[in-house]
């Protein structure tokens, strides 16, 4: 299934893809699906034919969980990205964080804040969390999974090297879209530990492709791994790192300076189609 959270008449609504039509699942997110418990058997078994439909075309997406309880994002992840930073391949996954506010849905205008000079890109296959685990291993890691999503780590590098921390180049107030659907793993190739193919172009620039068989930690290992440290809960969402091609390791450096088209896209699951607004309020 391809699962959204859609904007409706100033509120929103978990959707199913049906064709050209998103049929509503009677919940106000997918947040609230996924929270539900068998949420995917209640998915499956909404009638497109009794229940209420929009159109696909012109539809007003929401970030896929507008409120997840956390936002794990996972550094230096494709083996070539790490190549191309300079560093040696890491024995663990390297962690930080973001927050819901940081989060806009996939055609949503990108905040570029006025205080930062090098805004980047990053596109990244993210995980989405279906059932609470902790210290989940093996078989429970992957049914946790409920499905992926496309999300850019839009970063200000400049405030990522102010120290040795990269929260407070991460965390800036509607930059990262994430959507349109979550893809159940049944739909894309390697399951749970998907094969696809990534990209990113700017103003038509292709500045990112790659697959995500290039991940050194997959998503199955990346649940393990966040889930032995803190509780998983539905609708959590774990950004599996970028590949190489960013703005700030190219020569010279390029950034994000406002009005740019960003389109980041992820076979099988959908694109992100984002302006950078200049000078953002936000």
């Amino acid at each position: 299934m391809k699962l959204a959270t859609l904007r409706v008449n100033g509120s929103t609504r978990a959707v199913r893809l049906d064709g050209d039509r998103l049929v509503d699942l009677g919940a106000a997110d997918l947040g609230e699906l996924l929270s539900s418990g068998d949420w995917a058997a209640k998915a499956a078994a909404v009638d497109a034919g009794a229940a209420t439909t929009y159109p696909v075309e012109d539809a007003d997406f929401a970030p896929v969980v507008p409120a997840p309880s956390k936002v794990v994002c996972v550094g230096l992840n494709y083996k070539n990205h790490i190549q191309e930073m300079g560093r040696d391949l890491p024995r663990y996954p390297t962690l930080f964080a973001k927050f819901a506010d940081c989060l806009i849905g996939a055609a949503d205008d990108i905040a570029r804040p006025e205080e930062t000079g090098e805004f980047d890109w990053e596109v990244e296959l993210a995980v989405v969390i279906g059932k609470p685990v902790r210290r989940a291993e093996g078989a429970e890691a992957e049914a946790a999974i409920a499905g992926f999503t496309v999300l850019n780590d839009v970063t200000c590098r400049d405030w990522q090297f102010r120290t040795k921390e990269w929260l407070q180049g991460k965390i800036w107030d509607s930059s990262t879209p994430v959507g349109p659907y979550v893809v159940t793993p049944d739909e894309l190739p390697g399951g749970v530990r998907p094969e696809l193919e990534v990209t990113l172009s700017v103003d038509g620039e292709v500045m990112q492709n790659d697959n995500t068989g290039d991940l050194l930690f997959d998503p199955v290992a990346l649940v393990e791994y966040v889930s032995t440290i803190v509780r998983l809960n539905p609708g959590d969402i774990i950004a599996t790192g970028t590949p190489g091609g960013v703005g700030h390791a190219r020569t010279p450096k390029r950034y994000l300076t406002g009005g740019e088209r960003v389109v980041t896209e992820i076979q099988g699951i959908g694109r992100l189609e984002n302006t950078v607004a200049k000078d953002g309020a936000s």
